[in-house]
């Protein structure tokens, strides 16, 4: 399946035991060249929670479990509904630190509660320690020094959407060098359990382009995660107006945000397509 250009195989852990793949396992099905070929892998199984409907499992090109996938979310709903699993509508699904609110609508496009931004910086987690930092609006600016020596110190704004982002504004989408810093980035020792890098350039005050280098995945045509991250620093900076239409090089999402009301982050909800490519049977 793919969400906007960002590809997943989508596995039935309900049915079947799943539990005892491995990590290079999981790795070899991804591979494009000797697998399926994904930049995630997305396990559907029974909820472990009372108030959720399924539970959802991430792992990423090299293996890892990760704790969210906004676009493989999208994916998730359409597959449970596609395949019978289940015709509720709303779905509630259970991810690593939170549940989510799936909804599918009739014209074929999902629509995700995909929970408030975090930022305190043990949850996230990040660590600013000696960094360099401005503020900027709303939203404090940390500088991640590089050793490319086409680049600078890159400054970012530093959130969790369930998973880790460096956010950075850029005059000029395709020439930012994403495939340059973002490894750099994503591997950053401010970062313990390492970081999506986030490229954002702005259209205007409701649309942005964007391209993300996702952890343990590369460069992907498009982040769903990543999108609502990239709107949630954009408003927080003043550039941005909920709602935003997020242009990935994969297609277009909707992000709304509508701020921090009253101390408490409120929820963002995306909504973007969900597609099957393919359906099969794969031995391992």
């Amino acid at each position: 399946m793919h969400g906007a250009g960002n590809d997943f195989i989508v596995l039935n852990g309900i049915d079947q035991d799943l539990s005892t793949i491995t990590r290079e396992q999981w790795k070899a099905l991804a591979h494009r060249q000797f697998g399926i070929g994904a930049d995630q892998i997305l396990l559907v199984e029974k909820a472990t929670r009372p108030d959720a409907d399924f539970r959802y499992r991430i792992f990423n090109a090299d293996g890892g479990e990760v704790e969210q996938c906004g676009n493989g979310s999208r994916c998730f709903v359409r597959f449970v509904l596609d395949q019978g699993l289940s015709s509720k509508n709303p779905l509630r699904v259970e991810v690593a630190h939170t549940i989510l609110s799936l909804k599918s609508h009739p014209d074929g496009q999902v629509e995700v509660d995909m929970g408030a931004p975090i930022f305190e910086h043990s949850q996230i987690p990040f660590d600013a320690s000696g960094l360099k930092s401005i503020q900027d609006f709303q939203e404090m600016l940390y500088a991640i020094p590089l050793d490319h020596p086409a680049t600078h110190d890159s400054f970012v704004g530093v959130l969790s959407m369930g998973n880790p982002h460096a956010v950075q504004v850029v005059v000029d989408i395709e020439s930012a060098p994403v495939l340059e810093e973002g490894p750099a980035i994503e591997g950053y020792p401010a970062f313990p359990n390492r970081v999506n890098a986030g490229y954002l350039q702005v259209i205007n005050r409701n649309a942005i382009k964007l391209r993300v280098y996702e952890r343990g995945a590369g460069e992907t045509l498009s982040c769903g995660t990543g999108a609502c991250a990239a709107v949630v620093s954009g408003i927080r900076r003043g550039l941005l107006d909920s709602p935003v239409t997020v242009h990935t090089r994969g297609g277009d999402l909707q992000i709304a945000w509508a701020g921090i009301v009253n101390d408490i982050a409120q929820s963002v909800i995306m909504t973007g397509p969900a597609v099957t490519v393919f359906e099969g049977e794969v031995r391992i």
